[in-house]
Parts: structure tokens; sequence; C-alpha cells
């Protein structure tokens, strides 16, 4: 089921690149955010330092430290500690 949900993920993202909120891991592991798009509710892993792109048309990310925000789908966010830095 989460290969799904990644596959069906990622045709997503790469169809919406340049309207979606660009998340960067800064920590020295894998962080997994919960994203919530409408109905829909999928885990993302983003390696250590790796970048991925998120929420095309806006959604809520909880990050592993528990934080919950609301994206419209054209931030740059960090995970830094755990926690999201929203620039």
């Amino acid at each position: 089921m989460k290969i799904f949900a990644s596959a069906c993920f990622l045709t997503v993202i790469a169809a919406f690149p340049a309207w979606s909120a660009t998340v960067t891991n800064r920590d020295g592991e894998a962080a997994v955010l919960v994203v919530v798009e409408g109905e829909s509710r999928m885990e993302v892993a983003i390696s250590a330092g790796g970048t991925e792109s998120i929420c095309p048309s806006g959604c809520f990310i909880t990050t592993p430290s528990g934080d919950r925000i609301g994206l419209q789908g054209d931030e740059t966010i960090e995970i830094v500690n755990g926690s999201a830095v929203v620039k």
C-alpha cells in the first residue's frame, strides 16, 4: 500500500513541480512527514540532506516533532531538528 501511495504521490509531484512546496531535510537522518491533501493522507520520507516537492495545491503537513503546518503549495521548508522552518 505504501508503494502504491508513493507512486501516486510521485506522479502528482512530477505533473506540478512549479507549484509545489519544496521541503529540504537538514537533519542527519531521514524525516517522515505526514501530508494531508483533502481526503488523502500519506507519509513522505525525506532522506538526510534530501529535497522533495509536495503539496501542489495546498495541504497540511505534520513534522517529526509533531508540528502541524498548513501550506499553500509555493513555500520553501527546511526540516531542522525534526521541526519545520518555513521560508
